[in-house]
């Protein structure tokens, strides 16, 4: 008895893993890791938001809650890209980080 045929493959990048400190992407057989520090404007992102990620390009990458988008050698090298953006986070990050410092406090 023969198998059907594979089906193609259900998503060209992953979130594997998430820290306080980053998280890990995986895509192209590797796990990248990417840092708050380096990346600050997922730091207040939601898990969701995440791991909504698209792979628009071979070496590209987009967040689509987040409006972000980054050249996947940005995350290899980011020495290569030593700007760090200010943006602040949005609204609905900071209303939600607002939420758990009031339910810590009524803790």
């Amino acid at each position: 008895m023969k198998s059907g045929v594979s089906g193609k493959a259900t998503s060209a990048v992953e979130v594997t893993n998430v820290s306080g400190h980053g998280f890990w992407l995986f895509f192209d057989d590797r796990e990248r890791f990417v840092s708050f520090a380096q990346f600050p404007w997922f730091r207040d992102a939601s898990i969701a938001a995440l791991c909504n990620v698209e792979r628009t390009h071979p070496h590209h990458l987009y967040w689509p809650i987040l409006d972000v988008d980054l050249a996947t050698e940005s995350i290899d090298h980011p020495e290569r890209f030593p700007l760090i953006s200010r943006r602040r986070p949005n609204k609905t990050a900071r209303a939600a980080k607002r939420m758990q410092l009031a339910r810590a406090k009524a803790r």
